[in-house]
């Protein structure tokens, strides 16, 4: 079973480094956090990179 990312929008604070790393995976909601709409959206390590970066870490894998 793959890994998908998974975001904590209670945490999330809308800073967008998710969104502007992987468009394809992350967009902002309705509430304007951030959400995963698309896990296969890029791969694996581009995800990585935006879990890495994210300032409160509210990203982290799911497996």
């Amino acid at each position: 079973m793959a890994r998908i990312p998974y975001v904590d929008r209670e945490l999330c604070i809308s800073c967008g480094l998710c969104v502007s790393t992987c468009p394809g995976v992350f967009r902002f909601g309705t509430d304007s956090k951030s959400e995963v709409y698309n896990p296969a959206g890029a791969d694996e390590k581009k995800i990585q990179e935006a879990i890495d970066g994210c300032p409160v870490q509210c990203i982290s894998w799911q497996e």
